[in-house]
Formats: structure tokens, sequence, C-alpha cells
């Protein structure tokens, strides 16, 4: 009897560098191709599904300087201010992760990267699963290996879900703000940002206290040095190529290179308190920084977003 259950453990152990091979994505696609969808989304509308309501998410992909830099600069701050440096994983963070949870007696902190959770939101599931964290881990060097991190930043923040059946930063903005990515403001951005951790719990369109109190928090870091984590991307080197025809980007059209500047010094009003009414203080968003991106879609005349 142990010998049977020694050969099938060999077995299994075995088996299983076969069967990652086999149902590992090719993530090397996503450096030209936009996903169709995520594993997140498709178990949210399974569920929906399930509670006998319909499956219909806000989700509409537009391209990375479609998106306010203020919002780009919130995620960096509040969920991997270390991204331009690590190779998909921060040990430094899971070690403090680790501590912390191993203090409190239960897991409340995972440590992960914005390469991490976008590899678990595309591939996985929200499981907390040791054998999962494995996929995660791999998965995340994968993106980093195929992707720059201007392409990473740009999925996570198209496909992350950021309140009930929104999902990316255009269905955001339109959804509780009724305006573009684009001209999402540093306040507005921060209040998103806030949301990651919990969307349904923290909602954007009704913040309660703790949403209110980590919006102040990714505002102050953005005061600090938000505007070196922006500065990364801004000047992330390229791979040479013959230099296309450069075009201003509209919000209709997207061409092969668009020129993207930062705005110039912008005054905004942020609070200190987790209450409605905040005293007002000045934060000064960096001055203006032109820099040339990326854009491989055409938006054409598609409706502010598209349900799914």
């Amino acid at each position: 009897m142990v010998k049977r259950i020694l050969l099938i453990s060999l077995l299994v152990v075995a088996a299983w560098p076969a069967y990652e091979l086999i149902a590992f994505p090719d993530v090397a696609a996503l450096a030209k191709e936009r996903p169709k969808t995520t594993a997140f989304m498709e178990q949210r509308k399974k569920q929906l599904r399930l509670d006998g309501k319909n499956d219909d998410l806000k989700w509409t992909w537009v391209s990375y300087g479609r998106i306010s830099p203020s919002l780009r600069r919130a995620v960096l701050v509040a969920e991997d201010n270390a991204f331009y440096d690590h190779e998909g994983v921060d040990t430094t963070a899971m070690k403090e992760a680790f501590e912390r949870n191993w203090k409190r007696g239960k897991v409340t902190h995972g440590g992960s990267t914005i390469t991490q959770q976008l590899a678990k939101n595309l591939y996985l599931s929200p499981s907390r699963n040791p054998l999962r964290k494995v996929r995660e881990y791999f998965i995340a060097r994968s993106l980093e290996k195929h992707l720059t991190k201007k392409r990473i930043l740009e999925i996570y923040l198209n496909v992350v879900e950021m309140g009930e059946r929104v999902y990316g930063a255009e269905a955001a903005a339109r959804h509780y703000f009724d305006k573009s990515a684009a001209a999402l403001s540093a306040r507005e951005a921060a209040l998103l940002a806030g949301c990651l951790p919990n969307p349904r719990v923290m909602n954007p369109g009704n913040p309660n206290k703790r949403l209110r109190s980590r919006q102040n928090m990714i505002l102050s870091r953005m005061r600090r040095w938000g505007h070196l984590a922006e500065e990364s991307v801004l000047t992330e080197k390229k791979k040479p190529e013959a230099e296309p025809e450069t075009t201003t980007e509209t919000a209709a059209t997207e061409t092969t290179e668009t020129t993207e500047t930062v705005a110039p010094t912008v005054t905004e009003t942020t609070g200190t308190t987790a209450t409605a009414e905040e005293p007002p203080a000045t934060e000064t968003v960096a001055p203006p920084v032109t820099t040339t991106t990326d854009a491989t879609s055409t938006e054409g005349a598609t409706p502010p977003w598209t349900s799914m």
C-alpha cells in the first residue's frame, strides 16, 4: 500500500511539469493583441448567471495614452511603487507581507506586484491556494520577459476590476464621473486607485471611510514621489526602430504613434481626513513632460463603454 502511494506521488510530480507546459498561457501574444476577456471577468459572469442575473459587464479598452497620467501614477503608488525595479515579483514586499500575516495569524496582505495581479486577473482565480501562487509567480515572470513595463501597465489598467460589473479605467471613469479616463483629475484617480484591493466593498460611487482614507494616503504619496514613477515609464528605453510619422491623438482615433504631453502645473484640492467635507490642501502635479507613446488600437466611433 505504501509503495503504491509513493508510486502515485512520483507520477504526479513527474506529470506536473508536462501539464504546466501544455496549460501555460501564451503571454507573448499580448505584446500585440488585447485580451478578449479575463479569468476574473468570466468567473464574475458565471456567478451572476448562477444568481439568476444577466451577466453584462462594463468594459472598454483604451490605449495607454488615453489613460490619465494621474491614474497611472495613483495606481503605481498605491499598488506597486517598485514596479520599475522588479522583474515581476517583489521578494522584499512578499517577505514583509508574510511577516505581517504571521503576526496577525491570518492572510491580510499578499505582497503581489502589479505584474502578479495581472497574471492572476488574466489566467487564474482569487484563490490563495499555494499551487495557484506558484503558477502566478511563473506567469508573472513570463509577462515581464515578453512584455514591456508600459504594456503590462496598459493591460492592467484596462482589465482590473473597479467596482461591481465595472472593469478597466475607461468604464470606471464613465460610470463614476461621466468622463473619459484621459480626463480624470488627481483626486478622482486616487479614488479609483484606492478601491483596487476590494472594489465591491470600497465603492468609488459611494466612498466609505476606508476608501476616503486610502484616497488621501495616495494623494499624499503622489505629492511626495508619484511623479518619479510616471517619469520612469515616459523615459522607458525602446528597441531601435524606424521613426513613423508623428500625429496627435484624439478621443476618436488612435494612430500608429501619438504625441502625449503631461499637463502643466495643476492645482488640486485634496482632503486630509476621511470625511465628505475635507479641509483643502494644495497639490501640484509635475511640470510638463512630453513623450511619445505607442497606440495600437483604433477606437473609431465606439460608445463611451461597451457591455460584455
